[in-house]
């Protein structure tokens, strides 16, 4: 062992980093980036008055990086338990491409650039609230939350609720009810989104200890879970057009998609205990992505039809 620690050594007995880019690129978590960076756009771009093209633009950079930098943190706490389950194992910290020390500097780092850097050039408003998602994502959910109460997806759910707030924040400098309405859309969204994929991983979840509700409430439990908050995104989908700042187009879009997140739910609700496969959950699950990419495409394309007056 002593061998193989000293092939990684230079000179003056530091560690070598084996670390590729891509390694560190893996650390920000891209597919959870592409989610907060598309949803901030969203809540930028329906925010009143028209900001400037290179602020919003490097806004979004910074909100991206702080997405990257809530990755990296969570990697670096949760190595341990990311080795024993089949879908992380092969991330770089569990797999040994990355240290913990490097993930770590590389979150803070991240963290203190993405905040200073969006106070800097839009507003401190937008900036405290990205550095509560950070602070909120890699303290209060993944040190806390995750491993303590299956209620962890819900209440966590929280930090990546708000990322279209930030975008607001970011041009209007303030919190809105319209912001706050896409909040509650994504908050709404992330357990029964998480509860799906949690019932065909329960197992993964159980060797890591973790108490999703699957493995705490059971999947009866869990399927009536997903069934409610099905119902209730599906009514909080539709508030944007009820309230007023979203065309009849859009409402009816998003009837459409809530119809259909409620449709699956239900199957996932009738699924037998002996269903080892599991289809409508992976299903729901599949779903619950398209579901929340299309409704705010929806948003983004009413924003700007009615920014072309075509659309009332």
């Amino acid at each position: 062992m002593a061998l193989v620690e000293q092939e990684h050594m230079d000179d003056t007995g530091y560690r070598l980093s084996e670390a590729a880019p891509g390694d560190f690129i893996a650390l920000l978590k891209p597919r959870v980036m592409s989610l907060v960076v598309f949803t901030a756009f969203v809540g930028l771009a329906m925010a009143p008055g028209v900001p400037n093209p290179l602020l919003a633009m490097i806004s979004l950079a910074a909100i991206a990086v702080g997405a990257g930098a809530s990755g990296a943190l969570n990697m670096w706490y949760d190595a341990d338990i990311d080795a024993v389950m089949g879908r992380t194992a092969g991330r770089p910290v569990p797999a040994g491409r990355v240290t913990p020390g490097e993930a770590l500097s590389f979150g803070l780092i991240l963290s203190v650039l993405s905040v200073s850097t969006l106070g800097l050039m839009a507003n401190w408003t937008a900036a405290a609230l990205l550095a509560f998602t950070i602070f909120f994502y890699a303290v209060i959910y993944t040190m806390w939350l995750k491993r303590s109460t299956p209620q962890n997806i819900v209440i966590g759910g929280a930090a990546g609720a708000l990322p279209p707030v930030v975008g607001w924040a970011a041009v209007t400098g303030t919190v809105s009810i319209e912001g706050l309405v896409l909040f509650l859309i994504i908050f709404l969204w992330t357990p029964p989104h998480f509860w799906a994929l949690a019932l065909f991983k329960s197992g993964d979840y159980e060797r890591a200890g973790i108490p999703m509700l699957p493995n705490v409430a059971g999947h009866a439990a869990t399927k009536t879970q997903i069934f409610v908050y099905a119902l209730l995104l599906a009514v909080s989908g539709i508030l944007p057009a009820v309230m007023g700042f979203a065309g009849l187009a859009y409402g009816v879009v998003a009837t459409i998609l809530g119809g259909g997140f409620v449709w699956y739910s239900w199957q996932v609700l009738r699924m037998p205990e002996s269903d080892v496969s599991m289809k409508p959950a992976k299903t729901l699950f599949g779903y619950s992505l398209l579901y929340l990419f299309v409704l705010f495409t929806a948003l983004l394309a009413d924003r700007l039809l009615a920014g072309f007056g075509l659309v009332s």
